[in-house]
């Protein structure tokens, strides 16, 4: 029997309407929503085209999917998701980033099932975090700073340099994803009912000191507005929280004690090129920099606006120097996860991929970020009949 739910699953995943999936199919949307609710079932030459446009197999659509099988759709809050986005939320893509990462927590819960995880720093540093901001009589910046700070003490970030921060952000028990989200979006994060954290960066070609204030953003916002209802903010408080994650992500990125000593060393405060060796330095942009001198009172308003305005003639609010030669840090949690599993014989990752989840590689790629070489390379030998039965066993128990 068809399973319509499958492909609701993947329909919104992709962000398609029932109407943009039709006309890809070539069926009414009345139609679709018939496959989708279990009143009829398509028809081969249309149970293909679907296969092709979702990068599954055909027996996809006959089998509950991850998504049903481990009853994992009610964790994700379409409400707490944070955006990075100089839009409002949309309701229709909020929908569909909260589908997409619940895949993302199910294929979590999928390669986790068989290891032991350490207790999560990033939520011992949250709880830290919150006892602190309910109990200080400190005003918000106070708190945001503080809070900052306290972050990067308790990730063991570099006291004087940010060029690991992806992997002290991934190490600390946060999920970093890249996906492809437009030209809207740079990023978004949430914390599932079950408080796993996930970070969702955006793959357009950015440069990695953008990257770098992207994470450090929606950290700000998975430290400071645990379980806060996002979609209920209306304009101008949403300005407020996006406000408050930037005032986090520079305090974050730039240490007030080390980056007012490194200001020392700049003779032209309004200067952008005086300051490309701390761009170097601290991986992140001339534009923070200027804006974290100014928050610290270390250049006042008028040099501030001077400095961006100088910005502004060089072309530097388009492309900074350095931006194309600094190297960007990329997502290696779960890839070192699915490395260990399969090299331990814990995971046969082609029968994942063909047996378990029923889905091609390029799935898994438009899922994870992963490239689908990575996949590829596990997937020439044949199942591995020992570990098969291991997965099914542990399928079924987890």
């Amino acid at each position: 029997m068809f399973m319509g739910e499958n492909l609701t699953n993947l329909r919104i995943m992709h962000g398609y309407s029932r109407k943009e999936l039709s006309e890809k199919l070539g069926v009414t949307e009345q139609a679709v929503w018939q496959y989708e609710n279990a009143y009829t079932s398509p028809k081969v030459p249309i149970v293909n085209e679907l296969k092709r446009i979702f990068s599954v197999k055909s027996k996809y659509f006959y089998e509950k999917d991850k998504l049903t099988e481990r009853n994992n759709q009610g964790n994700i809050n379409v409400m707490n998701i944070a955006y990075r986005s100089k839009v409002m939320n949309v309701i229709s893509k909020t929908q569909t980033e909260a589908k997409h990462v619940e895949y993302l927590d199910t294929f979590v819960n999928y390669i986790t099932a068989q290891i032991s995880l350490p207790t999560l720093k990033i939520i011992q540093l949250r709880e830290e975090a919150i006892q602190y901001m309910n109990n200080s009589k400190d005003d918000r910046k106070a708190q945001i700073q503080y809070v900052a700070k306290l972050a990067r003490e308790r990730l063991n970030l570099e006291r004087t340099t940010n060029e690991n921060l992806m992997f002290w952000i991934e190490k600390s028990g946060v999920y970093v994803f890249e996906k492809a989200m437009g030209e809207g979006i740079d990023a978004y994060s949430l914390w599932t009912k079950e408080d796993r954290p996930f970070i969702i960066l955006g793959n357009i070609k950015r440069s990695a000191v953008r990257r770098n204030f992207d994470i450090a953003h929606e950290l700000g916002h998975l430290l400071l507005h645990y379980r806060l209802e996002f979609v209920n903010l209306d304009r101008k408080e949403h300005k407020g929280i996006e406000n408050e994650a930037n005032l986090f992500a520079g305090a974050f990125l730039l240490p007030e004690e080390e980056f007012t000593q490194d200001m020392q060393a700049i003779s032209q405060l309004t200067n952008p090129d005086q300051y490309l060796d701390l761009k170097n330095k601290w991986k992140t942009s001339l534009q923070v920099l200027g804006y974290r001198a100014a928050d610290l009172g270390l250049m006042d308003a008028k040099a501030h606006r001077n400095f961006y305005a100088a910005m502004h003639r060089r072309g530097y609010l388009e492309r900074e120097p350095f931006d194309q030669t600094i190297p960007l840090q990329t997502p290696m949690r779960v890839r070192t996860i699915i490395d260990l599993l399969a090299n331990k014989g814990l995971v046969d990752i082609r029968y994942m991929v063909e047996q378990d989840w029923k889905v091609e590689t390029s799935f898994f790629h438009h899922m994870t970020g992963i490239k689908p070489e990575f996949f590829n390379k596990y997937m020439k030998s044949s199942p591995n009949t020992k570990i098969r039965k291991m997965q099914g066993r542990t399928t079924r128990s987890s």
